[in-house]
């Protein structure tokens, strides 16, 4: 995978937590076509834009502050750019190799919600692959983690949380000495 580049005009750090793809937003594919540099950067033709809506990102150039930005999941040019993944060079989108895109889009790991709306909507599915074979396990989630930073350990909770940890901690005391 790639993420977003810093020190250039309009490239923004891709951003970190849970994205949800729901139905609320129209994934779209690939035309194959080409940029100024003569580069397809959603891939080849047909390859899967999953768009997971307007997102919050930390701006790659000067004061480094926030901006809104289109959030995406998708390959690109496998002639040119796909061998540089793994390094920062998107605008902040994630991009992901052309066997990976076809991975998630045959099997619709992403796409709980477009299952269910391809039944009632001739719009999600003529999306969704025709000889696909999706998955029981399918999510409508994407985590997106920064492996670069040192891991922080936090625990997401309410204030009473370590009360209600000290609890379990004596309970657990209890359960033991009965054993």
């Amino acid at each position: 995978m790639s993420t977003g580049q810093m020190g250039r005009r309009d490239y923004y750090l891709t951003p970190t937590g849970v994205f949800l793809h729901t139905d609320l937003i129209l994934d779209w594919r690939a035309e194959r076509t080409f940029n100024a540099q003569h580069i397809r950067g959603l891939g080849l033709k047909g390859m899967r834009v999953w768009d997971f809506g307007w997102q919050s990102a930390t701006k790659g150039w000067g004061s480094k502050e926030e901006g809104d930005i289109r959030l995406l999941l998708h390959a690109t040019d496998p002639a040119y750019l796909e061998q540089r993944l793994g390094r920062p060079a998107s605008k902040g989108c994630v991009r992901i190799p052309a066997a990976m895109n076809r991975f998630l889009d045959r099997h619709g790991i992403l796409d709980a919600d477009y299952e269910r709306a391809a039944k009632g909507d001739a719009r999600f599915d003529a999306l969704l692959l025709p000889d696909r074979t999706p998955t029981p396990l399918a999510g409508n989630m994407l985590v997106v983690v920064d492996s670069s930073e040192a891991p922080v350990a936090r625990l997401n909770a309410p204030d009473d949380a370590a009360d209600a940890v000290s609890a379990i901690a004596n309970s657990s005391k209890r359960i033991r000495l009965q054993l």
